[in-house]
């Protein structure tokens, strides 16, 4: 299930991430999903779903890192 907004991200996404985050994480998922659609592109069994989150947050990662005090996310 793709995002088409924003607002459609979890609550927890954002407000942890900032905009711009937001916004890397859900095209890296949307990305995902499409790239994922079938089971024999996956190297595992996870599913669609799972591992669109897990492109996700890992296109986050490149450009920002968590803060552990505060949980919020900043550009490296």
């Amino acid at each position: 299930m793709p995002y088409k907004n924003l607002d459609e991200l979890s609550d927890k996404i954002k407000k942890y991430l900032p905009k711009e985050a937001q916004k890397i994480y859900m095209e890296a998922f949307n990305s995902a999903w499409d790239m994922y659609a079938k089971p024999k592109k996956r190297r595992n069994l996870d599913s669609r779903e799972v591992i669109a989150h897990k492109v996700a947050w890992n296109a986050v990662k490149k450009k920002y890192k968590k803060d552990e005090a505060s949980g919020k996310w900043k550009k490296i």
